[in-house]
Parts: structure tokens; C-alpha cells; sequence
């Protein structure tokens, strides 16, 4: 049968079995191809493939397709793959803080902006100093500082659609402020010595949950601070494990200090609609987990990792979750999906661990980068860095590390045969080591890339 002869649907069906590259190249055929090459089921589904989060809305208005979306963030992406680090960035100090910066997050929200005028980045910085302050990347300025606080700072995260920057300090005081002036919105007391944060929404609606070193788990309303519920999630012992799942329906809450003690699920739903008996929970079947992360492209796949008490080797374990709902009562399940043990060897510095897709783990190790399957195959390892990796950056293009040796390096994802691997780019310095003692943070939105460094007389981005 002839292609001129195919109806709409039957072109649409053939075409969805091609990428992007082939579909432009059909789109130039005639009318008929053109029209049926530019559907959006097909490019809808290219996005989504590629990218774990997609949001058309935020392109300019009158170019708000998914061809459209595809086609601008696969430019910029490309535009970043093949940057030269002596040409295509520029290097602007934002210097203000007089004591150590302990935390660092974009304010803006250019990760999934396209299109349109010229894009700016804001980063907000926390510090011992007392401050929180809100830069403009691109020319290194200070957009605002807060007044001085009495107390340290040790932590601040920030809720980009919404404009609040929200930080801890060393007495568990939290408090949110707006993004673009710096003014204070609201403040709520833990009663604690330190505060782990996340943030999530449910039903467009942002909520904060705050773990305490006394084992309590507060979760608020944002950015009022209006307290939801209080739970204890375990007696006497600091939270230093909390993390929030991808599709924002789970916490994963745990305790270092207890080698005895798992790690507990939550369901946010039940947090932050409480009822009079305890929320529904669950326990992951394993003790003495110490680090963890989220699998991005599974909703609710965990990875942890975990050591038995007799044995100096380190295991990792992979769980989806999942809640089984009666008529009289809600289960929480942790199904195990893959476990194994990291080669033996002597592990010196923390480990550093991040997930990709649904099957990839992304550790460092000291000075090593190393991705495995979540089933134990090490698919690569790389040693581009001449001291410990102190930060690692992932998102669904990219892998950015940071080190104490004063480098960025920047990897970007391809596929082998359905299977995730990187490719080293290009590598960023951040001075000498006369004045400064190496990388300690680092973060990335799409137009821009944020390092903290350690100086010898405090920290500076």
C-alpha cells in the first residue's frame, strides 16, 4: 500500500515508533505527514520519556506544545552538553557572608522555564553569620540579606513556585521568608537542637515537615507555619534520615544513632490530615541505614543503605512502597525489589548516594564516582577527581560533582541498550588552593551552575 494512501491514524501509529530527530525529518515529506508528525500524543510522549518532570505552562505564551517544550529544552540542554568552560561561562564570585555558608538552593524556577526573554537565576545562601541572603547568579549580586539573627543558621531549602526561602538555625527555630524581599513571614519553635526539612504539596496546597534530634516529626502548613500534627517517630534519638518521594506521597524518616532502630514510612496524607489515632506507618525490614535516595522515574522506589552490626560490608537494599487500604484500617508496605553488597573495601569518608531513572544508583566515594544497578552490576566508575567528592547533582540530563580538589565536573546521561550512562563533558575550576579549601556544595538549574566554596576565612558561592 502506498504511504500517501495511509489515513491519519495509521500515520500517527507508524510515526510512534520513531525519536524526534526522525519525526522532523518526516514532518518535511508533505501536508499529510507534516500534520500527522506534529501530533501531540507523539511528542508528549517523547517528553515524558526523556524528562522525569515537564511543565508546557511554563513556556512563552502562543508556544505552549509539547513540540514545542521538546525542541526548547533539548537546545538548551544541548547548548550545556557542548559548553566550554573558558568561552561559554562566565565566573562571578557573590561574596557578603562573614561567616560559613551551610546551605545553598535555587529560588527561581528555570529548571523548567523555555522560551521567551532573557533568564535570570536566584540562589538563596544561609550562614553562621546569622544571615539569609538572595543573589542574582548571572552578575554575582546580592539581591537582599535578612537582618542579623542571634543565632546561627544551619540549613535553608526553598519553595521555588511559591517565592519562600524557609531555614533552621541551631535551635530548631524555623522560620520562612519571603523570596523576593527578604521580609520574614512566619516562625514556629521545634524545641530542638537541629531540623532536617522537606517540603511537598498536596492538592496544590505546600506543606513542611521538620524531623527533630529528639526523634519528633512536626509537619506545618506553609508559609503560615500553622502547626498540621506532631508525631514521635522515635524515642530519644535524632532524625537525621528524611526524605520526601518524587510523587510527594511518602516520607522516609531515620535514626543513625540506634543501630538497632529501622528506618520509618509515612504516609503524607495521613500527616497532614491527622485523626485521633497514630497516622498510618510502616517500617522498612532493614537497621542502621545511614544514607538514602529515591529512584526519580518510580514513584515511591527507595534505595537505602545499611550495614550489619558483625560485618564491615555495606549493603544496598531497594523497597517500593505501596499502602493497602480496608474498610477498618490503611497498611503501609515496603516491598523488597533488589538488594546487594558494595565490593569489599575500607570506607573512609561518607558516601555519597543518588538515584536516576528506576534502576540506577549513583555513589561517591571519596574521590570516585561509581554508578551501579540497583541489582549490584557497577556499569561505570571514574576517577576524574584528584580528592573526596563533596556534592553530587542529578536531574534527568545531567550529573554535576563537586570536590575539595576545586573542581566541577559535569556528565551528561545517554543510553546503551535501554541502559543509563554517562558521559564526562568538561570540568569547572574554583580558584587555588591558596585561598580556599575546596567545594563543598553544588547545584544546577538550566541555565546556570552554583558552587559553595570553603575559604580559609569562611565560605563564599
Amino acid at each position: 500500500m502506498s504511504c500517501e494512501l495511509l489515513t491519519l491514524d495509521c500515520l500517527v501509529h507508524v510515526f510512534s515508533y520513531l525519536e524526534a530527530p526522525d519525526l522532523l525529518r518526516a514532518a518535511r515529506v508533505n501536508q499529510a505527514w507534516n500534520e500527522a508528525a506534529g501530533t501531540t500524543s507523539l511528542w508528549r510522549r517523547l517528553c515524558l520519556d526523556r524528562w522525569t518532570f515537564c511543565n508546557i505552562s511554563n513556556l512563552t505564551p502562543g508556544m505552549q506544545t509539547w513540540k514545542q517544550y521538546y525542541l526548547h529544552r533539548s537546545k538548551l540542554e544541548h547548548e550545556m552538553a557542548s559548553g566550554r568552560p573558558s568561552a561559554d561561562y562566565k565566573c562571578c564570585p557573590m561574596r557578603g557572608h562573614k561567616g560559613k555558608i551551610v546551605g545553598m538552593a535555587y529560588l527561581s524556577d528555570n529548571e523548567h522555564v523555555f522560551g521567551g526573554g532573557k533568564l535570570r537565576s536566584v540562589v538563596c545562601t544561609a550562614s553562621t553569620d546569622g544571615t539569609i541572603r538572595a543573589w542574582q547568579v548571572q552578575e554575582g549580586t546580592q539581591i537582599w540579606s535578612s537582618p542579623s539573627q542571634e543565632v546561627p543558621f544551619i540549613k535553608v531549602i526553598t519553595v521555588p513556585e511559591y517565592k519562600l526561602a524557609i531555614s533552621t538555625d541551631a535551635r530548631g527555630t524555623i522560620k520562612v521568608w519571603h523570596g523576593e524581599s527578604g521580609e520574614e513571614l512566619a516562625a514556629f519553635s521545634t524545641s530542638s537542637s537541629s531540623s532536617t526539612l522537606v517540603t511537598y504539596s498536596v492538592n496544590n496546597k505546600p506543606f513542611l515537615t521538620a524531623a527533630t534530634a529528639g526523634g519528633v516529626i512536626y509537619t506545618l502548613e506553609v508559609p503560615n507555619l500553622n502547626q498540621v500534627s506532631c508525631i514521635t517517630a522515635f524515642q530519644n534519638s535524632s532524625i537525621d534520615l528524611l526524605l520526601c518521594s518524587p510523587d510527594e506521597q511518602w516520607l522516609v524518616a531515620g535514626s543513625t544513632e540506634n543501630a538497632d532502630t529501622s528506618s520509618k514510612i509515612f504516609y503524607t496524607d495521613c500527616l497532614i490530615n491527622p485523626a485521633d489515632e497514630s497516622p498510618a506507618s510502616g517500617s522498612l525490614p532493614v537497621n542502621n541505614c545511614d544514607v538514602g535516595c529515591w529512584l526519580p522515574k518510580a514513584p515511591a522506589r527507595i534505595a537505602v543503605m545499611h550495614q550489619d552490626h558483625m560485618s564491615v560490608q555495606r549493603n544496598i537494599t531497594v523497597f517500593d512502597l505501596a499502602v493497602k487500604k480496608s474498610k477498618y484500617k490503611m497498611e503501609v508496605l515496603a516491598q523488597q525489589v533488589a538488594s546487594f553488597t558494595l565490593p569489599g573495601r575500607t570506607w573512609t569518608t561518607p558516601i555519597l548516594m543518588k538515584g536516576h531513572g528506576t534502576e540506577t544508583i549513583l555513589l561517591g566515594c571519596g574521590s570516585n564516582l561509581e554508578l551501579y544497578s540497583i541489582f549490584g552490576t557497577q556499569l561505570e566508575a571514574f576517577q576524574h577527581h584528584n580528592n573526596t567528592i563533596t556534592s553530587i547533582w542529578v536531574d534527568a540530563f545531567r550529573v554535576i560533582t563537586s570536590s575539595l580538589d576545586l573542581s566541577l565536573r559535569v556528565y551528561t546521561w545517554k543510553k546503551v541498550n535501554k541502559i543509563s550512562s554517562l558521559t564526562s563533558r568538561y570540568y569547572l575550576l574554583g580558584g587555588t588552593h591558596r585561598w580556599s579549601r575546596g567545594f563543598m556544595d553544588v547545584a544546577c538549574d538550566n541555565i546556570s551552575i552554583v558552587g559553595v566554596v570553603a575559604e580559609s576565612d569562611g565560605t563564599r558561592s
